[in-house]
């Protein structure tokens, strides 16, 4: 078990690639603390974890408000005794639309949740951290980070900023034996992704086409890289990010 009895705390993992990564987590021996602002189904994915004879807590927290970030992390430091590793998954997608359609407060909303919110979960945990003179912490971004997506003005921003943010916690923190790495997924098979193909957003035939491995990720190609990113095994690397993306980013023939 590459993370036994390590005490990990996961953010938008009611769902998705984060309830994917706590569920791994728990199984390399993890115990784990889940949030979402989606409270019940946080605490059915916490109750899955103490299935597996691990131990779990769970909060229902918006991540963009500091006083409830503040009390998540001080419930988990208080009840497992320290935080070693953070996971910041928390994240919405893009309203679909042009820049001159977008609507400011929607942008915003989109902005502080990915942004701000690892931000802020970064900050507090890390004050944890630091007190333990060690940590590991993850960011998602995405791909839609590195290369220009039309109509994605605020996800894209923001998951770009969270790249940045990894490398100056990298760099800020590496005396306390803090590791901060970002992970850039492509098109993962998500409910999320489902939805946007189902409402006539995404065509997944043409989306495969232009992936180098011609097809989706799965959620568990994603938390195999960030389990491996909070193990010893990757104890000598911070400051980096690992596109998880088929070869997207790296293909550039048209």
């Amino acid at each position: 078990m590459q993370l036994k009895n390590k005490v990990a705390i996961i953010t938008g993992a009611a769902q998705g690639i984060g309830q994917t990564i706590a569920m791994c987590f728990a199984k390399e021996g993890a115990h784990v603390s889940v949030c979402d602002i989606n409270g019940e189904g946080v605490k059915k994915v916490s109750q899955d974890i103490v299935a597996l004879s691990q131990e779990s807590i769970w909060s229902e927290v918006d991540v963009t408000n500091t006083s409830q970030v503040g009390d998540m992390v001080r419930k988990t430091a208080e009840g497992f005794g320290r935080v070693d590793i953070l996971v910041n998954n928390a994240g919405v997608p893009d309203q679909g639309v042009s820049v001159v359609e977008q609507d400011i407060d929607s942008w915003q909303r989109i902005v502080d949740i990915h942004l701000r919110g690892t931000y802020l979960c970064s900050k507090e945990v890390g004050k944890e951290m630091i007190k333990n003179n060690f940590g590991r912490i993850v960011n998602i971004s995405s791909i839609i980070g590195l290369t220009g997506f039309p109509m994605r003005t605020a996800y894209g921003p923001a998951k770009s900023a969270i790249i940045m943010l990894t490398k100056v916690l990298a760099i800020e923190w590496a005396p306390y034996n803090i590791n901060v790495n970002a992970v850039a997924p492509g098109y993962i098979r998500t409910k999320m992704l489902e939805d946007l193909i189902h409402a006539g957003k995404l065509n997944e035939e043409k989306i495969c086409n232009r992936i180098p491995l011609k097809r989706f990720g799965t959620k568990e190609e994603i938390a195999n890289v960030v389990q491996f990113l909070c193990s010893d095994a990757a104890s000598y690397i911070t400051g980096a990010t690992i596109t998880v993306d088929g070869g997207w980013v790296a293909y550039g023939y048209v």
